[in-house]
């Protein structure tokens, strides 16, 4: 993926500001902590417009400029090297949105994607959606389903089909782009196009940091499905896209642990009370009965005091259980 900018200085100064990205200074790459991101290119031909540009990798970029041309589509350039080893191509299809071709045996593309300030989704712009829709499964092989109105919060009608690469299952989980209609709400000048989204952390900031290194709000940000986006031209009218992710909702915090039941109360052998011991009763003396006298008979216990129980109180019962 690359843009053609009438400057590429000052494309480097923005987008390394807006996208945190590094430069060689011999090369063309854009560099995301050392992983390559994208490409930022002079503009070959002033006619061309300003823009970025996806290129799909080819094993035969020939072969596959033919099947655009069987499909309704037009090469807007066709195969030519680009150097020892590489050969690039640029295809309209039938809505006029171009894309680029390039064969080569080097593994060099996208390092880095899905992650702040990287390429994260495409999306082919279009007022003819059914004869695009055919172009891409029979040129490129792209699997594609209808998404439902309902899940992206559209009314009925609503029209966007996503897609996923050959050999995949078609599904949001292989997804790589969707095609969206050119409808009445967009300028009735606007072209077929290709759209790229690069992820960012937050929407608002990077529309704010956009405006203020010279670029524009094409679409104001907006909470989606997926998460808020917005559409932006940089300094120099090339137009893209953002996509801040939604944070991840908080993980329920458990429920506290139900109160322990009480337990019963435990079942206990009632004991009798006890009877209070008694001391044996005297037993009367057989000696012949005497006259009492000073110092005989049943007196008081030594140390009690007159009228007083000697006898000990009954000892309480052991306590139940």
């Amino acid at each position: 993926m690359e843009a053609q900018l009438p400057d590429v200085e000052a494309g480097k100064r923005f987008y390394g500001e807006l996208f945190g990205w590094t430069f060689a200074a011999d090369r063309a790459e854009a560099l995301l902590r050392g992983r390559r991101a994208a490409g930022l290119l002079p503009k070959r031909d002033g006619r061309m417009p300003t823009t970025w540009t996806v290129y799909l990798a080819t094993r035969d970029a020939a072969a596959v400029a033919g099947r655009v041309r069987a499909a309704g589509g037009h090469m807007v350039m066709e195969p030519y090297p680009a150097g020892p080893a590489e050969v690039l191509a640029l295809a309209a299809d039938p809505g006029g949105a171009v894309l680029g071709l390039r064969q080569t045996a080097r593994d060099d593309g996208f390092q880095v994607v899905n992650e702040p300030g990287s390429f994260c989704w495409m999306e082919v712009y279009t007022r003819s959606p059914g004869p695009v829709d055919t172009f891409y499964a029979s040129v490129l092989g792209w699997l594609g389903h209808q998404a439902d109105p309902a899940a992206e919060g559209k009314a009925p009608g609503f029209d966007y089909r996503v897609w996923s690469p050959p050999g995949a299952r078609p599904g949001d989980d292989s997804a790589f782009g969707g095609r969206a209609v050119i409808t009445d709400a967009f300028p009735a000048e606007m072209p077929g196009h290709v759209l790229v989204y690069f992820a960012v952390r937050d929407c608002d900031a990077t529309c704010a940091t956009a405006v203020r290194l010279g670029g524009r709000i094409a679409e104001p940000p907006a909470d989606t499905p997926y998460g808020r986006m917005a559409v932006l031209h940089d300094d120099q009218g090339a137009r893209f896209a953002v996509l801040a992710e939604p944070e991840p909702a908080p993980a329920p915090e458990p429920e506290p642990a139900p109160a322990p039941e009480p337990e019963p109360p435990r079942a206990t052998e009632e004991r009798p009370p006890r009877e209070p011991s008694r001391e044996p009763e005297p037993q009367p003396s057989r000696e012949p009965e005497r006259s009492p006298g000073p110092g005989t008979g049943p007196g008081p216990e030594p140390g009690a005091k007159p009228g007083t129980r000697t006898e000990r109180d009954p000892e309480p019962p052991p306590p139940e259980g």
